[in-house]
């Protein structure tokens, strides 16, 4: 009886002739993840990747794969001979280990992919629910609704587990594509990168600042979004920019009311110019509809209009508290939440505009030599590998 980890891929099965692709990218970050931990060998056994380590290192590597997109569930299991007495002494341990002495339901399912095993399943789960009634006066059988299942996967070996570890599911990174993300300082553009991330897309990050008139500190809170990011996201390249002087010109030429507007326009030309420069196929940011004045139709709209390239915008239907609960999960909450301001907050109006028209906007940049503020807001440049 030898335990080990047990991955199921989610929708990457669902991939058809890609297939192959999606699997062998979702391996790369596993084993990514892992290497720091170090595992003894991984192999694939019907559609299923397992890993073994010692048993000391498998709860540690459990929450990395927990990190990896693409995964629907991590399993420590136990690998047994096929035979009736090898697999119920690993049920035992499995249910010891998981469940103790408490009063609960349980059900057998055994999936049996090696069809010579001699006893069919629904005959197999029988004999076994029997057993484990036998050894364990705790529990009872509920087949409808129980306190958790006992899996019996019958291949060239038999594979045993009780418990479940749900993963993240989606798409493993860089299978749609690379992104561009505007990183703020706030809650909602690090979940926005991760819902991204999510999808399979590989992730950079921009995030523009206006130092002296924003902190240092603010500028380190980014940089530790970012790595908390990459947590899930893998290596990123974050482009530090500073606006200050645009927001400078803002303030001299155009109607205060406009400079939220005007600044992010400014900032998706930016972000743009360098994706054009790497290659990045989309912009995304934090917006979610009607959270802020910044955020309605009108503004997303004229905001958008200043870039040629997809805006993703995947929190735009969430509320608030849905935001929270998802930067809670993946640990950026408490980094969001400290109080360095970014530029956008420092240089807000009191009363932004919040349905600008997009000839009004226009004849206002018209005072401005937009080219070369990108230009020189360009030469600020600093690249920080994450």
């Amino acid at each position: 009886m030898i335990p080990l980890i047990a991955v199921s891929f989610g929708e990457l099965y669902l991939k058809g002739a890609n297939r192959r692709r999606f699997v062998d990218s979702a391996m790369a970050h596993i084993k990514r993840n892992i290497k720091p931990i170090g595992y003894d060998n991984m192999y694939m056994e019907s559609a299923k990747l397992y890993i073994e380590a010692s048993e000391d290192k498998i709860d540690k590597l459990i929450r990395e794969l927990q990190k990896v997109f693409g995964l629907a569930y991590i399993d420590k299991v136990y690998r047994t001979d096929k035979n009736t007495d090898d697999i119920f002494d690993a049920i035992v341990t499995s249910i010891e280990e998981n469940y103790g002495n408490r009063e609960l339901t349980f059900k057998v399912e055994t999936t049996r992919v090696d069809k010579t095993f001699p006893m069919k399943s629904p005959e197999f789960n029988m004999l076994m629910g029997e057993k484990i009634l036998d050894h364990f006066p705790n529990l009872s059988v509920d087949i409808h609704k129980p306190d958790f299942k006992v899996f019996v996967d019958i291949k060239n070996n038999a594979y045993i587990y009780s418990k479940r570890h749900k993963g993240l599911g989606g798409l493993p990174i860089g299978s749609s594509g690379d992104g561009l993300l505007l990183l703020s300082g706030g809650i909602d553009s690090p979940v926005a990168g991760f819902m991204m991330a999510k999808r399979g897309m590989r992730i950079n990050a921009i995030h523009f600042h206006s130092y002296p008139f924003t902190s240092l500190q603010a500028r380190e809170k980014a940089i530790d979004l970012a790595k908390i990011m990459a947590d899930y996201t893998g290596p990123m390249k974050l482009f530090m920019v500073n606006l200050s002087d645009i927001y400078q010109q803002i303030a001299l030429n155009c109607d205060r009311k406009e400079t939220t507007v005007i600044s992010r326009r400014f900032m998706v030309r930016i972000a743009e110019r360098l994706s054009e420069k790497y290659g990045y196929q989309a912009l995304i940011t934090g917006d979610s509809l009607g959270q802020v004045a910044s955020q309605t139709i009108e503004s997303l709209t004229v905001v958008e209009d200043a870039t040629s390239l997809p805006l993703f915008r995947p929190l735009l239907a969430l509320d608030k508290q849905d935001i929270i609960d998802i930067s809670k999960e993946i640990g950026s909450y408490e980094k969001s939440i400290e109080p360095f301001d970014d530029c956008c907050s420092i240089f807000a109006p009191d009363n932004p505009v919040t349905k600008p028209k997009l000839r009004f906007i226009e004849m206002s940049e018209d005072k401005l030599d937009i080219e070369k503020l990108v230009d020189d807001a360009l030469d600020t440049l600093e690249i920080i590998v994450i």
